[in-house]
């Protein structure tokens, strides 16, 4: 009897967290997605003025917020591009190398993660302009690129861990070149490996601020710019942008979640 008692008290325990837990993760959220719908000028749920959608017609006449949806996707895209095969470049070098020089050659191509946003920013800044190359979306490419890299690496290090190097060695054997081994055997291998690295990569870069803003100069991206509107107090714009990113997520991983339903079915 107090064995069922106990059993039906930790399971409403367990009950009461996650529900806090659920509760702390979105009622922000839920919150912040009320504003968006306020007819008060500043976000507000407490000051509520009736409902509207005048914030969401406000979003697409904002100039600077959409230049800088763009430029963010655009920086997005440049770090995939540069970090994707320097992360394969250096998980590949790795998983060749011998035990200790792979281990000195490991902490160094780590070390960006390690290092602090601003750093980062700052010293991919000075160092352009020497080769006379002022702080833009290009510096923020390349400033975000030098620890997203790092990020991508560690993925595919993961991933070539728990590939049978018998294959290519078999391929090898039979007279087949590197070239035809790495593209026929290793990149079919790692390919989901670098669609997740992609995924990541474009929402590390995405999101970043402490790297970008100190790298992208004159230019601005949708982080940054939200971050300056800070000093003179938001509108519900900035809302109405958050909302559209929670709806996106939350397609996104529906659409997720039911193909790969669909696929187990299938096999």
């Amino acid at each position: 009897m107090s064995t069922s008692t106990e059993s039906r008290g930790a399971q409403f325990l367990l009950n009461a967290y996650v529900a806090l837990f659920c509760l702390y993760l979105f009622l922000p959220l839920g919150v912040m997605s009320a504003a968006a719908f306020n007819s008060f000028d500043y976000p507000s749920v407490t000051q509520w003025r009736g409902f509207t959608l005048k914030w969401f017609v406000a979003l697409a006449h904002d100039q600077r917020i959409l230049e800088g949806l763009r430029n963010s996707v655009l920086v997005a895209l440049g770090v995939i591009a540069v970090s994707i095969p320097a992360g394969l470049a250096g998980a590949l070098i790795l998983t060749r190398l011998g035990q200790r020089s792979g281990t000195m050659l490991y902490s160094v191509l780590v070390s960006p993660v390690l290092t602090p946003g601003i750093i980062l920013g700052i010293s991919s800044l000075i160092f352009w302009r020497e080769f006379g190359v002022p702080g833009g979306l290009f510096v923020a490419v390349m400033a975000q690129s030098s620890f997203i890299a790092s990020y991508a690496m560690l993925l595919f290090l993961a991933r070539l861990q728990r590939q049978d190097r018998t294959l290519e060695e078999a391929a090898l054997d039979l007279g087949a070149s590197h070239t035809m081994v790495f593209r026929r055997i290793t990149l079919p291998f790692l390919a989901p490996t670098a669609f997740t690295a992609a995924v990541v990569a474009f929402l590390q870069s995405f999101e970043n601020y402490n790297t970008t803003v100190f790298a992208i100069g004159g230019e601005w991206t949708l982080v940054t710019e939200i971050a300056s509107r800070l000093r003179f107090g938001l509108s519900p714009v900035i809302n109405v942008v958050g909302v559209i990113f929670v709806v996106l997520t939350v397609v996104a991983a529906v659409t997720y979640v039911l193909l790969k339903g669909r696929r187990a079915v299938a096999h």
